[in-house]
């Protein structure tokens, strides 16, 4: 499990002590919720304490609140809420317009020279860099304008990352690349997972049938020592 040894989903607000979690970067809390269950590590003891004194009398349903949290937990720095989506394959709705997409290796020149291109940020957050199937990209020019691929996660779950070029949102052509990706890990028999801060990005994962379950945030619960 991403959470670490010990972690698991309960139906009330208990924070496994996971240095380890993947669910967050390391030194930081993660709060993973689905449906009316949740998930949360710390890196410590003590911060497992804060973190179930802060949030222990709050809906399960409110976690994923980026309002709620930051009342709870002032002074922590929050990163998400994301949403977490998952499709059926019944309900998978493609959309491929009439962008190509292209199937390549992810040591193809043109994927790297698209990747080293883009804001550092987006990178990160789109996780693209990360991905284990090929990359599914929109060409234009001559250059790789949108991709997307999936991370396999535990318990057969492919986990989405999609880009597209600042220059060429708008159009569809992430969508497009995310559509091409989604029907291969569908093809290899995983559960498609999209998680998302933005509302575009979201409304991309509607569209092609994804259904919003939960939500996933990381807390940073001492940003100052770590400035000092």
């Amino acid at each position: 499990m991403l959470g670490g040894a010990g972690a698991g989903f309960s139906s009330v607000m208990s924070a496994a002590v996971s240095p380890g979690s993947r669910l967050c970067p390391a030194g930081w809390a993660g709060v993973v919720v689905l449906g009316d269950e949740v998930l949360a590590t710390a890196p410590d003891q003590g911060s497992a304490r804060m973190l179930e004194e802060a949030l222990g009398g709050v809906p399960i349903g409110s976690l994923g609140d980026d309002d709620v949290l930051r009342s709870r937990l002032p002074g922590a720095e929050l990163l998400g809420p994301a949403g977490l989506a998952y499709l059926e394959p019944a309900e998978f709705r493609a959309r491929g317009g009439e962008a190509v997409v292209r199937a390549m290796d992810r040591a193809d020149l043109g994927f790297g020279r698209f990747v080293l291109a883009a804001d550092t940020a987006d990178v990160e957050e789109s996780g693209i860099g990360e991905i284990a199937s090929p990359a599914f990209a929109v060409w234009e020019r001559g250059e790789v304008v949108a991709a997307a691929g999936h991370r396999d996660w535990p318990l057969g779950t492919a986990h989405l990352s999609v880009l597209t070029a600042a220059g060429a949102r708008g159009r569809g052509l992430g969508r497009a690349a995310a559509s091409a990706a989604v029907e291969h890990a569908i093809a290899a028999g995983r559960l498609a997972q999209w998680q998302a801060r933005s509302r575009a990005s979201r409304r991309v994962a509607l569209s092609l049938g994804f259904r919003e379950l939960g939500s996933q945030v990381s807390i940073d619960l001492n940003p100052r020592s770590r400035q000092a």
